[in-house]
């Protein structure tokens, strides 16, 4: 909401400007606030909590979560150049000629990389400091802050300061980037130095926001007697009160949000204390299980509305601690018992998906409400078409559930450019279906083949699975000895495995349940060791392996803990799942789905020349 509040102010008059309707200006600007929360490296602070629940790293947060962001942002512009092309819109005339795509692309990665060299050869310094003379590093770097700071506050005092709170009819003129742009460079400053401090540094985030908020007191404090000074006016007391009354109504609107957060924090507790006594996330899970029959893809949906209903209303954090503590176990649990085994960052950030994109789904959909205020549009009208831009980011994480490679997870640096590339091309393909247009309108059948191009592109596992199956079962009494042979059918070795396991329930012994676990085996110890080790006790019996009940702090001993270990029938391990080894490359089934997507951009930009002959 506040997204929307202090971008939407400047951003839906223009798109009203050049044509674009209330509500249509509204929803952009929804849509991309609210991706704005879903956006590495803050995430609306719920990075940290993330991180935090889920036992990642902070920086391997910001790596799975960065690809789908990316992806749903070039998406988003996608959608706004096609409802452009559809209504036939320009922009506003710039002070500038266009420059071409070649020169502009040329020098943004120019600037990239010459950033990019500093930052290696300051890390390089730094670090050299830091070995030879570990009294210089911290005086070294507030050096090098200070003056990349004086640098930038005086490139910002060659330009004159931007005008706020200009009406719809006074922008006629689109200003130039770089001139914008150079007005406010050292408000970055302190943002590269939370990323800084996290991601180099590796200190905790904690310290790292403790610093970024350090940085920015300093600048809201100095930066108008600086400006004032390369500039050559008087800098007496006033100038300095100034600054000192930019911080202080900082810090005042600081406490007021932080007001609502607090609040909505401490309820969130009330909930997961709640829950936690009382147990209500299994009852919530066995309501999923039950309704959705078994059914994996109804289960995923099924949380998804959950977390929109709760996630309508709530701060980006409390939002996060509500819907993670309510419906991430469902998916964790639904799942395994039906052969889904996911990361835990998968599952939180599913559910925080949903949760963030309550704030434009109807009837609550506050920040379609705010946008609304602005665009003097209908409210409800905005949020539906919000969320009808938002689709595009609402797939995503049915996808990433079932293909981990687009949140990077155990993925080599080609393989993440190619799933960027694969991911960026789905995504278009999807807008385009579901705009129901590229070039010209679509047809039925461009549509329809664009959405299964969409799916192939996220998900080249489908196809991949019905050419060559993912596993190769293997019955649970041969496992000891498959794990001590060295053979080609053996399992010596550092192996990770799937694994089947069956029993009765705890709280109902005639019903039998199914669990699947990943076991993590070291190739140094014996067969008996390495299952021990890994958390499983088996003991060969009549071709059955049976499974001794795990002690408290072993690995599976939350993932058995739903099995009744003392009832008649026996918990048995039924299946060990291998991967099949020299399956084909998901990387050969984009293959020809890209060229059906090329096939049908042909098709359609023939369309669009004979239409305008």
């Amino acid at each position: 909401i506040a997204n929307v509040v202090t971008t939407g102010t400047f951003t839906i008059p223009l798109m009203k400007r050049i044509g674009f309707t209330p509500e249509k200006a509204g929803a952009v600007e929804v849509a991309s606030s609210t991706n704005g929360q879903l956006t590495p490296p803050v995430m609306g602070a719920a990075a940290f909590l993330i991180a935090e629940f889920t036992g990642v790293t902070y920086f391997e947060l910001i790596k799975h979560a960065a690809l789908p962001a990316l992806v749903s942002y070039i998406a988003l512009f996608y959608i706004v150049h096609l409802e452009v092309t559809k209504l036939g819109l320009e922009g506003l005339q710039r002070e500038t000629p266009t420059q071409s795509l070649l020169r502009r692309v040329t020098g943004f990665m120019i600037g990239f990389g010459a950033l990019l060299v500093l930052a290696v050869l300051f890390q390089t310094v730094l670090g050299w400091t830091g070995d030879s003379l570990p009294g210089a590093s911290l005086p070294l770097t507030i050096a090098v802050f200070a003056g990349a700071y004086i640098w930038l506050v005086r490139l910002s005092a060659s330009q004159p300061d931007l005008e706020v709170g200009l009406t719809e009819a006074e922008m006629k003129v689109l200003p130039r980037l770089g001139a914008v742009a150079s007005t406010g460079y050292h408000f970055l400053l302190p943002i590269v130095v939370l990323l800084w401090c996290v991601l180099v540094s590796r200190l905790s985030p904690g310290l790292s926001a403790y610093w970024a908020c350090i940085a920015m007191l300093f600048v809201l404090i100095t930066q108008r007697p600086l400006k004032a000074f390369f500039r050559g006016q008087l800098v007496n007391g006033a100038v300095w009160w100034h600054g000192y009354r930019d911080l202080l109504r900082g810090l005042e609107n600081g406490a007021r949000s932080m007001i609502s957060i607090a609040i909505a924090t401490a309820v969130a507790g009330i909930i997961i204390g709640t829950v936690s006594l009382t147990g209500a996330h299994q009852f919530i899970g066995q309501f999923v299980e039950v309704a959705s029959a078994g059914n994996l893809i109804l289960m995923l949906v099924m949380v998804a509305v959950m977390s929109l209903i709760l996630g309508m209303g709530l701060p980006t954090t409390a939002n996060y601690i509500v819907v993670s503590s309510l419906m991430a176990p469902v998916i964790v649990m639904v799942g395994a018992q039906n052969g889904l085994i996911v990361p835990l960052v998968a599952v939180h950030l599913f559910v925080f998906y949903f949760g963030i994109l309550a704030d434009d789904t109807p009837p609550v959909g506050l920040a379609a409400f705010a946008a609304a205020a602005i665009s003097r549009g209908d409210p409800i009208r905005t949020g539906i078409q919000g969320f009808s831009y938002d689709i595009r980011t609402a797939v995503l994480p049915f996808m990433f559930i079932f293909n981990t490679d687009i949140l990077l997870i155990d993925v080599t640096f080609l393989d993440g450019v190619i799933v960027f590339i694969a991911s960026v091309a789905g995504m278009l393909a999807f807008c385009s279906a579901v705009q129901h247009y590229m070039f010209v309108r679509n047809r039925i059948w461009e549509s329809l083949l664009l959405l299964v191009i969409a799916f192939s592109m996220f998900r080249p596992d489908f196809w991949q699975d019905r050419v060559s199956p993912p596993y190769i079962e293997i019955p649970g009494h041969e496992v000891l000895s498959r794990l001590g042979d060295d053979g080609p059918n053996g399992l010596a070795g550092d192996q990770r495995l799937r694994v089947q396991l069956s029993g009765p329930d705890f709280d109902d012994a005639d019903r039998i349940l199914q669990r699947n676990a990943i076991l993590e085996l070291d190739g140094a110890l014996t067969a008996d060791m390495r299952l021990e080790q890994a958390g499983l006790m088996l003991d060969i019996s009549d071709g059955i392996a049976l499974v001794g009940e795990p002690f408290p702090g072993m690995p599976l001993f939350q993932e058995l803990g739903d099995f009744d270990f003392y009832a008649d029938r026996p918990v048995t391990l039924d299946y060990l799942f291998v991967e099949t080894p020299d399956r084909p490359a998901r990387a050969f089934f984009y293959l020809p789905f890209l060229a059906v997507l090329l096939v049908i951009g042909i098709i359609q930009h023939r369309r669009k020349r004979q239409s305008a002959g």
